[in-house]
């Protein structure tokens, strides 16, 4: 397994959010929002590219003087890199902005608004990637902070110049009400089977499953695995395995100090016991980001003391715990 810090310096004191994409030539390109804080008005989207070393962060986008959130990047179908990215003062007012890459992040068009004019809290991904389908489609993961914490999906059947959002999902309540959930990791199993698991303010994750590509979703129910209300990602790998990593706490905002990966061979039916990338008693490690690659390899990035992003390359045979099941059908 390799794993190494993307930058040892840069031009601002912090960073979080991390998005990941493999490039055709074997490297990688990395993005995350970074500032002086986040929420201020000086926060950017940054960059870097990993082609044998990490190149120096880069500004990638300020399309105005408001914080920018959220980075998140995704190969469509045309081969072209898209990076999504939020603008706004408040998460509640969130707007979705992407600039397109079709030279493997050479150079970048100008950036664009993904939904002109809609100003609902933000469309398209959020936080994690978007998936292309078995048919064609872009579904991109989305939700929404505004009062109550709820979570969608958009699809777009164009090639992403239009999109179509689902009705918000529902929750099975926990403790006599229905926990706020936010920020979905999907996966596709089968041609049309869609899923999804959600950070919620429950103690633990939520699953939500799909039979038509996303278009409508059933109720999402709890599934065990312990989430302090902190994002999560997933990947499923070619042979079916899903990648998970998330933090190991069960409590509300609670640390996130112990960050983990966990695979599943049964379509996320059982999970191994936790691999543990990070474990301090005072730091914060958070907000993976993880993306297959060729065979049983995959890739992580995520949030090192906010001062920081660390890469990590490996593959499955590394980890003696994966389950043995068959993958879900």
């Amino acid at each position: 397994m390799l794993k190494e810090q993307i930058f040892s310096s840069a031009p601002f004191a912090e960073c979080h959010a991390s998005s990941v994409l493999a490039l055709r030539d074997g490297g990688f390109l990395a993005v995350w929002f970074g500032g002086s804080k986040e929420g201020n008005d000086d926060v950017g989207i940054w960059g870097a590219v990993r082609r044998g070393t990490w190149s120096a962060p880069e500004l990638l986008a300020k399309v105005s003087e408001e914080p920018h959130w959220n980075p998140v990047l995704f190969r469509d179908a045309a081969g072209r890199i898209v990076l999504f990215f939020k603008v706004g003062k408040t998460i509640a007012d969130w707007r979705t902005f992407r600039l397109v890459s079709d030279d493997e992040a050479g150079r970048w068009a100008e950036p664009a608004e993904l939904v002109p004019g809609d100003r609902t809290g933000g469309r398209g991904p959020v936080k994690n990637k978007p998936i292309l389908l078995a048919d064609g489609a872009i579904l991109a993961p989305g939700s929404v902070e505004c009062g109550e914490w709820r979570s969608f999906t958009d699809r777009s059947t164009d090639g992403g110049r239009t999109w179509s959002r689902s009705a918000l999902i529902d929750m099975t309540p926990r403790g006599g009400r229905k926990p706020g959930a936010i920020q979905p990791a999907l996966w596709e199993s089968l041609p049309g089977r869609v899923h999804m698991l959600l950070r919620t303010d429950a103690g633990e994750l939520y699953r939500c499953d799909s039979v038509d590509g996303g278009r409508s979703w059933c109720t999402a129910y709890p599934v065990g695995l312990p989430n302090n209300n902190s994002g999560i990602d997933l990947a499923r790998l070619a042979d079916g395995t899903l990648v998970l990593a998330a933090n190991l706490s069960g409590e509300n905002w609670g640390p996130r100090n112990r960050l983990a990966l966990r695979f599943s061979g049964n379509g996320g039916a059982g999970w191994s016991e936790p691999y543990l990338l990070e474990d301090e008693a005072e730091g914060e490690f958070s907000y993976p980001a993880v993306i297959p690659l060729s065979g049983d390899g995959f890739a992580v990035t995520y949030t090192w003391k906010r001062r920081g992003i660390v890469f990590v390359r490996a593959a499955l045979w590394e980890f003696s715990a994966v389950p043995a099941e068959a993958a879900c059908r």
